[in-house]
């Protein structure tokens, strides 16, 4: 992963805007790999929609790919270049709080396009939440890149469809840029005019105290813990975990399932 953009930088735009992107942060051989595993995902994640009777609000949304696909674990392997920059935005240690994607296409909408925020609870100067998203595809005008509100983080009042689409701005990059935003800002998906998908990651982070939407640590294993890079084993929640028998709660210092390094 390489990143351009220096971290004073990356702090205004964000205390200022709200958003900002890392333009080609992410290596063009990752990429191409998140994009197959991507396709796997929402095979697999398709079939449980359905299943399950949620499967047209959900309509080519994938959710929890961690543990769907090599690609995505091999991402936050990579990420420690980005790690001095959602550590700086929670001013401290973070672990992933949730893992989906999106395949936008032409004809097609999901939940994710309308104008939404992705913290239920209006967090403030907290910072509580961070959404990041990966662009798979190039992000165009014309192939539905995400619409952001620049400055609505500092507002709690969610704005009419008409405030949001006069203010909003489309966030746009190469395939390999990596969106942040506070998860305080109003956005939306944007639609696809084109012929061919519209294709992202949206990693999200939060701090450890918080709860993440899976538990990616039970998901992968426990067994897997040592396999893993020290900054791995950090983000995906292993140093933040809740145990559920008294045998994993009676445990020395070192050994214990939420560390005290953790906040």
């Amino acid at each position: 992963m390489r990143i351009a953009l220096d971290i004073e930088e990356y702090d205004k735009r964000m205390r200022d805007h709200g958003w900002v992107v890392l333009e080609r942060a992410v290596e063009p051989q990752l990429v191409t790999r998140m994009l197959e595993d991507l396709q796997s995902a929402w095979t697999i994640c398709r079939e449980v929609q359905v299943r399950n009777g949620v499967a047209s609000d959900a309509d080519l949304t994938v959710h929890h790919l961690l543990s769907l696909g090599q690609s995505f674990l091999d991402f936050v392997d990579d990420m420690e270049p980005l790690m001095p920059y959602i550590e700086h935005y929670f001013h401290g240690k973070f672990i992933l709080n949730s893992f989906g994607g999106a395949i936008n296409t032409r004809g097609h909408t999901s939940y994710a396009q309308r104008i939404h925020r992705d913290i239920r609870t209006f967090s403030g100067d907290t910072p509580l939440l961070l959404n990041t998203l990966v662009m798979l595809d190039d992000f165009t005008l014309q192939n539905g890149a995400t619409f952001m509100m620049t400055g609505s983080h500092k507002e709690e009042r969610k704005p009419t469809d008409e405030e949001f689409y006069q203010h909003a701005t489309q966030a746009l990059g190469p395939a390999g840029s990596i969106l942040i935003f506070n998860s305080n800002l109003w956005h939306a998906g944007g639609n696809n005019q084109t012929g061919l998908p519209r294709r992202s990651v949206t990693p999200m982070y939060c701090k450890p105290a918080m709860k993440q939407q899976f538990d990616y640590p039970r998901a992968i294993g426990y067994d897997r813990v040592n396999d893993l890079l020290p900054h791995t084993r950090q983000v995906i929640g292993y140093n933040a975990r809740v145990p559920a028998t008294l045998d994993e709660w009676y445990q020395p210092r070192e050994r214990r399932m939420y560390l005290p390094d953790q906040g």
